[in-house]
């Protein structure tokens, strides 16, 4: 595809990330969506959220973000969504997500069937499908695209939401998966791939997935140690950028965002990979999801390709 400006949503939780030094918004849709919109295309979240008061913050958040509020689905019934975030001493979140927030109760309404029919690109990930009601609304979003839309799967496992058919079902709608390393075995087990994984086969591992699934791109997460690419054209792994970490809540959701601006345009996988570790270091490196924008970082993670 090519230069433009496209339309990038980002479909399922919205919740406020509780620190012990506070809370931000957070959730994968939110935090994919927003650096989408620094990279220069047009993000959206497709959500809900309570009529509560911490819906009415995340509204406002959102217009400090310059991210639409249009798509959000105010819900009387249940609360707006909160994750209690505890780092540990390797700087690894860990998250105790409440239950029955307004993002379980997800609607297929008229507004969100033209968003699907406009949208670019769709990030979704397994998280928001743990209602039945969510997770046929997200299948109706999905199958409301054009064929053409990028469909990316973002596994993001959280104990106890997700289940051998959400996965199955999830990769096999998806243009992109993107999962990290220890999310992989898990996955593979779960989808009962014929050979374990063991260590230097995560190149296999991929090639199984597109197998699996009919998807144009498997992308494999190291932490700080990269990321590994497998296409059905090959493969491209990248070590990674040193920065000192600060949290890294966002950061996966930043590398995803990086790597889809990139896949859009068609860049090699050299470049999606360089600009997406680029997009996610410099998340780390600062505190919370969605950062002030830093011009010369942008224009880096953009021009990767060039």
């Amino acid at each position: 595809m090519s230069e433009g400006n496209f339309t990038i949503v980002g479909l399922g939780e919205l919740l406020w990330d509780l620190f012990p030094s506070g809370k931000q918004l957070g959730g994968a849709p939110a935090n994919f969506a927003y650096i989408a919109s620094l990279l220069g295309d047009h993000g959206i979240v497709a959500s809900g959220i309570g009529t509560d008061a911490l819906g009415d913050e995340a509204k406002q958040r959102f217009q400090q973000l310059r991210l639409p509020t249009d798509f959000l689905q105010s819900d009387p019934s249940h609360p707006t969504g909160t994750v209690k975030v505890l780092i540990d001493p390797q700087d690894q979140p860990h998250y105790e997500i409440s239950s029955d927030a307004a993002w379980d109760s997800l609607e297929m309404t008229s507004q969100w069937r033209t968003l699907a029919a406009q949208a670019t690109a769709i990030c979704f990930g397994s998280l928001a499908q743990r209602s039945p009601v969510a997770r046929r609304t997200i299948h109706e979003f999905l199958g409301a695209a054009r064929p053409t839309t990028t469909r990316i799967f973002d596994v993001n496992l959280r104990q106890p939401f997700y289940s051998k058919d959400i996965l199955a079902d999830s990769i096999r709608r998806s243009s992109i998966i993107k999962l990290n390393q220890e999310e992989l075995p898990v996955v593979l087990q779960l989808l009962e791939s014929p050979t374990p994984l063991t260590p230097g086969k995560e190149i296999l591992a991929g090639e199984w997935l597109l197998h699996l699934s009919g998807a144009q791109l498997v992308c494999i997460t190291r932490g700080a140690q990269g990321s590994l690419l497998v296409s059905k054209e090959g493969f491209h792994e990248h070590p990674g950028f040193s920065v000192q970490t600060v949290d890294t809540v966002g950061a996966g959701d930043a590398f995803t965002a990086a790597l889809v601006h990139h896949f859009l345009r068609g860049a090699p996988l050299s470049a999606m990979n360089e600009a997406a570790n680029r997009m996610g270091a410099w998340l780390a490196a600062r505190p919370g999801a969605t950062p002030e924008a830093d011009p010369a970082v942008l224009e880096k993670v953009r021009s990767a390709h060039q």
